[in-house]
């Protein structure tokens, strides 16, 4: 849908292997949190706002490929993830289209708002930045198996070496003013993201 919404001359066909290729990306076997559930936990967000886009096709296109790259002993994911939704999508969009989607993932490496021609592109972004971060501020039972998977992940790394880690890249998160860019996000998540955060934390240092 949001890529006929762009193109009309995309064929069925071409999307249907499109999002089968990117199935079967999100399916691999070392993924425990970065699978098919954040993808549908991410458009359900997505729904919400979608009013709030400006550019909301070029966003769930950002969205589906985030993540498409993923190796948790590589440091270089949403590069390769955005290298790999341009070669997928160049065939279907224009390099006005591509080259914000390429930009959208990369931002995700970071949670920092790059430089983008348009307001309207940097709304967009902070609002796509803020999806991603959403699993942070669900209710404790949710952002607790969440929590989880992201060990299940990083299952090769020992369990002190993944506390220590843990803990530095949750008290980097608490150390920004605000977790989420927007209003929207700060006003209904902000609370209780940072509650989970200070439990996880808790957690880990008992363990």
């Amino acid at each position: 849908m949001h890529l006929s919404a762009l193109n009309d001359a995309v064929t069925p066909v071409a999307i249907t292997e499109l999002w089968q290729d990117i199935a079967t990306r999100y399916s691999e076997p070392q993924r425990a949190y970065h699978t098919l559930d954040h993808l549908k936990q991410l458009f359900g967000q997505f729904e919400q706002i979608k009013p709030r886009l400006h550019e909301p096709h070029l966003i769930a296109l950002a969205l589906y490929y985030h993540d498409v790259i993923y190796d948790p002993r590589r440091s270089d994911n949403e590069l390769k993830s955005a290298e790999y939704a341009i070669e997928a999508l160049r065939c279907s969009l224009s390099e006005d289209q591509c080259q914000p989607i390429y930009a959208l993932i990369m931002m995700t490496a970071t949670h920092q708002m790059d430089t983008l021609a348009h307001e309207d592109k940097i709304s967009d972004a902070a609002y796509l930045l803020d999806m991603d971060l959403s699993i942070l501020g669900a209710p404790w039972s949710e952002y607790d198996q969440y929590a989880q998977a992201v060990r299940k992940e990083y299952v090769h790394v020992a369990k002190e070496n993944y506390r220590v880690g843990r803990i530095v890249v949750l008290e980097k998160l608490l150390a920004h003013s605000s977790l989420y860019l927007t209003a929207y996000y700060h006003e209904r998540l902000e609370m209780q993201a940072r509650k989970n955060i200070k439990r996880e934390i808790s957690f880990l240092r008992a363990s």
